[in-house]
């Protein structure tokens, strides 16, 4: 007997002056209830549609919703909106106010860690839990985020154009077939001025100027393959906020969930007011 699907639906809000659309799994109800939500906020061209495995599984525990940041997935984009991170930070707070969400945790990977990190500093009623997976550390005088532009504008010219699994695999050549088909289905979603200002600001926004202001419980997980955070930022990340846990996920690069994902399930733990559910 196969698993029933958490997905419960996808929604939009107007929040911070913009649409903001999202993907609903689990509701409230069941073991769910006194669980505070989590809020699933993705990485540069990720679109919440290409989260939903993540989505699914968290809406086994918790009332979950995947959001598709401005200028991604089925959000505002346009030519004159504000897409750097306070912008998103502000969107984050004002989508969970738009909710009702009284208490809400904040999962955020990559770029939606630093959103997460952005919002958290702002110490915003509610906000109760924060997970940053991956975040990029760069910033002014600081090295450069490993990743390289042009392979992110080259892979979204083709799914502009129209290009199947096959063709996204040389840019995701570990991703399963699934993970491809979906990818280059959405990865034209993404605006090109979004990800070219999201992608200057990790080096010329500063992250750790808000970390010092990290009152509320944050976990941070990081991937044991991966070149965006070493141990050495993991230390200067403990420095500044000391209440910090910290988890690597084996065998994972930066992708981590697409890499490993038992591992990134169990490096949450209880963090998060109780343990994921996984098949």
């Amino acid at each position: 007997m196969s698993e029933r699907s958490t997905f419960l639906y996808g929604g939009n809000v107007h929040a911070n002056g913009i649409r903001q659309h999202y993907l609903r799994y689990g509701g409230n109800d069941g073991e769910r209830v006194g669980r505070d939500p989590v809020i699933v906020v993705p990485g540069i061209t990720s679109p919440a549609i290409t989260w939903g495995f993540v989505g699914e599984t968290f809406g086994r525990t918790f009332d979950t919703y995947v959001l598709d940041v401005r200028g991604r997935g089925l959000s505002s984009a346009s030519d004159a909106l504000d897409y750097g991170l306070d912008a998103q930070a502000a969107d984050l707070i004002a989508f969970a106010a738009a909710l009702g969400l009284k208490r809400y945790s904040v999962v955020g990977h990559s770029m939606g860690g630093r959103i997460g990190i952005r919002a958290a500093a702002a110490r915003p009623e509610g906000l109760a839990r924060l997970v940053a997976v991956d975040p990029p550390v760069s910033g002014p005088g600081r090295r450069a985020y490993p990743s390289k532009l042009p392979w992110y504008v080259d892979s979204m010219a083709l799914a502009r154009q129209g290009m199947d699994a096959q063709a996204m695999r040389e840019f995701c050549p570990t991703w399963t077939e699934a993970q491809l088909q979906l990818r280059a289905e959405w990865l034209h979603t993404c605006d090109e001025r979004a990800i070219r200002e999201s992608f200057d600001g990790f080096h010329t926004d500063d992250i750790h100027v808000n970390l010092s202001s990290l009152a509320i419980p944050v976990l941070l997980i990081t991937a044991e393959r991966g070149d965006v955070v070493h141990d050495a930022d993991v230390e200067e990340v403990q420095g500044l906020v000391p209440h910090v846990e910290h988890v690597r996920v084996p065998d994972a690069g930066h992708m981590i969930p697409w890499d490993n994902e038992p591992g990134f399930y169990r490096a949450f733990g209880s963090f998060l007011g109780a343990t994921l559910t996984t098949i």
